[in-house]
């Protein structure tokens, strides 16, 4: 992921540069710009969660196919967690609304909330690892391995929770609050 708002101002065609020109249009148009934004990684971050999903599917799938039914509730406990966390990060709201207010939040406090989404990606990755880790059929029992990514993704979910505390923390910092 990259600095997807500078990007984007880049990307902007020449009626948008012309409402530059308008008093107070910018700052709307950069707002609306920043919510763009955000909104594109959040579904970036909620599709890579998605594709964990089908590492769960297909150890299940397995296990199914090899006759070992007993282990199936915790790849359903697996996916059903997954799919709350993926829909957690797609339609979560921007915690405090002066996040986006372009006089207000300057690179540094972008940058923040960009290294937060980004450590997110690299729990993710790991959380990938450990799904891929489970045993197949033939390697024995995936409870511990299962147990062992239930931890992980609790551990994620808690960490995307606190998302919005890391954005109204920099908006109160940015506010002098």
């Amino acid at each position: 992921m990259t600095n997807g708002f500078d990007e984007a101002k880049a990307q902007r065609n020449w009626l948008e540069r012309l409402g530059e020109k308008i008093p107070g249009f910018r700052g709307f148009q950069d707002r609306e710009l920043r919510r763009e934004v955000d909104k594109m990684q959040r579904e970036y971050l909620a599709v890579a969660v998605t594709d964990l999903k089908g590492i769960v599917r297909d150890r299940a799938q397995a296990f199914t196919d090899a006759a070992k039914i007993g282990s199936l509730h915790l790849f359903d406990r697996l996916d059903r967690r997954l799919e709350g966390l993926s829909q957690a990060i797609r339609f979560s709201d921007y915690g405090v609304t002066g996040f986006f207010d372009v006089e207000k939040i300057g690179e540094a406090e972008l940058e923040r909330i960009y290294e937060f989404d980004l450590s997110l990606l690299a729990e993710i990755e790991a959380l990938s690892a450990s799904l891929e880790a489970i045993p197949s059929p033939a390697g024995g029992d995936p409870e511990a391995a299962v147990e062992v990514a239930l931890q992980q993704l609790g551990e994620l979910e808690e960490r995307w929770s606190g998302r919005g505390t890391v954005i109204n923390d920099i908006v109160k910092t940015t506010h002098g609050a």
